[in-house]
């Protein structure tokens, strides 16, 4: 099952979920998808979707699905990693009206130049990839060390955090 998320931000994220739903309707991917669609205004037509769900609903989502594919917002991708999953992050960008800035990406490159397992996708027409790397990483993860992982991971937002003001 493939999990896609965007958060509660006001700005659509339509880019993400019309690209997912385009996939589901062409068959190149071929799971179940669940979407938490926040505000966007494209309504999917091959998924299961809500605009928003609730915090226990997630967590279930998170732990159930195979693929979980986020906005760039840390603390989501934050929940992904403390399940053992690597998440696919789609930051939302400025360009494209889904945020005030691109701050989202700038995080998320600075995360992943700590080390940290991120699979960072710009541009939604390289999803399929990223799904398929999501699924060959995500094998792998099973016997990691998620509490060390998270504290350091903690650590390290608040170093970035701290150098971005």
């Amino acid at each position: 099952m493939i999990f896609v998320t965007v958060g509660t931000h006001e700005q659509p994220f339509n880019r993400l979920i019309q690209k997912i739903d385009e996939l589901v309707r062409d068959g190149e991917i071929e799971d179940d998808v669940f979407m938490q669609i926040g505000y966007s205004t494209y309504e999917p037509k091959y998924t299961k979707w809500k605009k928003i769900i609730g915090y226990d609903e997630m967590s279930d989502y998170l732990m159930k699905s195979d693929v979980v594919i986020t906005h760039g917002g840390p603390s989501t991708y934050m929940q992904v990693l403390q399940n053992g999953k690597i998440p696919i992050v789609v930051p939302r960008r400025e360009e494209f009206n889904e945020h005030v800035n691109d701050h989202q990406l700038w995080v998320s490159k600075q995360v992943i130049d700590k080390g940290y397992p991120l699979i960072l996708c710009e541009d939604t027409e390289n999803l399929s990839i990223s799904i398929g790397e999501s699924i060959k990483k995500n094998d792998t993860t099973s016997n990691s060390n998620n509490g060390i992982f998270i504290e350091e991971f903690i650590k390290e937002i608040d170093l970035i955090m701290k150098m971005k003001k």
